[in-house]
């Protein structure tokens, strides 16, 4: 294990250091007027631009400016935003907004996992039955429909059923409620989908008709063995599940105008805010890769059976 998890810590970092080097020299593509304000360029000669460009050190070789930005890195130092938030430091807009992202995220999944878990069980329990049917449809409507539409029946069905309020305001939890229904509603089918699917090629296993045969209780075969297996490879996800809730949902965040980090990204694209597109890229590369990275290792934690060191496979 620990052969493996040093190998995969080198394997990550060589991976994000490709992500932001690509996107890095991308980025010098671009004009480098990107850098400055709109209004600042409409008051700026050309001689004043080039000379602010050469200050800045965006006009030296691009090699040595992706060796500047990797000394950056290890400082912790990101730069300072010149579009979305004027000279503000690129590490105060992140910090002020995942919290935020977090928060929403956290709960959701914990909403998500409890819900799926529990449905995929009892449709795995009643395979054939009207429950499994039922929660067949539900997963059906939700993979099936665009979220935008999910999204526009959660808020009808809120404001004008329920009374809740349309946009999420701050400290004002009762208006967190159906942002937070939204962002679950998906995970939910998710789980149980895999749950369920999971859990009906376990009870097909011979390993379990030997324990029917010896005669255990139906809720500890249920519970000790199928439900145990069953989650292995869901858990091989919850830590990048959980991680990624940083970075927000873009769709959730927009429609109920949460001040979070889904729509950061996206804003500095379109305004081109390069120092911003730089760290939210490096951000979410760190991110999703250690989340897969743990993932492997609580696969190993909870089923020790796995063993990601052995020449011969996983197993």
């Amino acid at each position: 294990m620990v052969k493996y998890s040093i190998k995969r810590l080198l394997q990550s970092l060589v991976t994000v250091f490709i992500i932001i080097t690509v996107v890095f020299l991308l980025l010098r593509l671009m004009p480098a007027t990107g850098y400055f304000a709109d209004d600042e360029l409409l008051k700026m000669t050309p001689e004043q631009i080039n000379t602010q460009l050469k200050m800045m050190g965006l006009l030296d070789n691009p090699f040595v400016q992706l060796f500047r930005f990797y000394g950056q890195i290890f400082t912790f130092n990101f730069g300072l935003s010149m579009k979305l938030a004027k000279n503000k430091p690129v590490t105060s807009i992140i910090g002020s907004k995942f919290p935020v992202s977090l928060a929403f995220g956290v709960v959701s999944l914990i909403i998500s996992i409890i819900l799926g878990v529990l449905l995929g069980v009892q449709q795995a329990r009643k395979k054939g039955k009207f429950s499994d049917a039922a929660g067949t449809v539900y997963t059906i409507f939700v993979n099936s429909v665009p979220p935008l539409v999910t999204y526009a029946l959660i808020l009808a069905f809120g404001t004008r059923v329920l009374g809740l309020p349309s946009l999420y305001k701050k400290g004002n939890l009762i208006s967190a409620i159906l942002p937070v229904i939204s962002m679950s509603l998906g995970s939910i089918a998710g789980y149980a989908l895999w749950t369920r699917r999971y859990m009906v090629d376990e009870l097909n296993k011979d390993y379990i008709k030997l324990a029917r045969a010896k005669g255990l209780p139906y809720s500890t075969i249920m519970t000790k063995h199928v439900l145990r297996n069953a989650f292995v490879p869901l858990a091989q996800y919850l830590p990048a599940s959980f991680l990624l809730t940083i970075g927000g949902s873009l769709l959730v965040e927009r429609y109920y105008s949460i001040p979070g980090m889904g729509s950061l990204l996206v804003d500095a694209i379109q305004k081109q805010d390069n120092t911003v597109v730089q760290t939210c890229v490096l951000l979410y590369s760190i991110l999703g890769i250690v989340g897969v990275f743990l993932g492997d290792i609580l696969m190993m934690i909870i089923d020790p059976r796995i063993s990601l060191d052995s020449k011969g496979g996983t197993r």
